[in-house]
């Protein structure tokens, strides 16, 4: 049977991890102040954020909008496995092996980018740029500070779909041969 991958990132010297279901969470900062409380937040059945009021009175809230800045500068739904990772691929990581190829030619690593559909989407917005336009500006200044290949991860996500869409005919393939042989037995 074909093997199935979890959507979840677990390292085998950290157990914590966190799932892709799980919904970003603003840590925010409540300071009570003496005399008054704080209200309380209900959910509707219409699935809106209604404050309530000490007096029993509503008020409906607007929904928060997160900023890419506000995300990335939050540390909610970051875990310890997830901080690894990003110390260890950050851009100081990044500029001191590039730093170390120019200076040391014996311990040259090959330094490989890859770059979502996602980020060069913003990235061409953010420009006002087409997103081939902004694909190939991110390929020249990868390569002109010193980076050996760029690669754009929509080639994966496609190789990953055509390579379950493989599986799972297969598995379709398999149960249809069985149901026969037991059929025919």
């Amino acid at each position: 049977m074909a093997s199935q991958f979890s959507g979840v990132l677990q390292l085998t010297d950290l157990d914590d991890f966190i799932t892709p279901s799980q919904e970003c969470v603003k840590p925010v900062k409540i300071e009570k102040k003496l005399g008054k409380s704080v209200a309380k937040i209900q959910i509707e059945d219409d699935g809106s954020y209604v404050q309530v009021n000490k007096d029993g009175g509503k008020q409906k809230l607007e929904k928060a909008k997160i900023t890419l800045e506000d995300c990335l500068a939050c540390s909610g739904c970051i875990t310890s496995a997830e901080s690894v990772l990003i110390t260890q691929q950050s851009h100081e990581e990044l500029l001191k092996v590039l730093h170390n190829n120019k200076a040391n030619a014996e311990e040259h690593k090959v330094v490989v980018v890859s770059v979502s559909p996602q980020s060069r989407a913003s990235i061409a917005a953010h420009f006002d740029l087409s997103s081939t336009e902004a694909g190939r500006r991110l390929t020249s200044f990868f390569k002109g500070i010193g980076v050996h290949h760029v690669f754009d991860t929509s080639f994966s996500r496609t190789f990953s779909l055509l390579e379950a869409r493989r599986e799972c005919v297969e598995a379709v393939q398999e149960e249809r041969a069985e149901q026969q042989d037991s059929a025919h037995a």
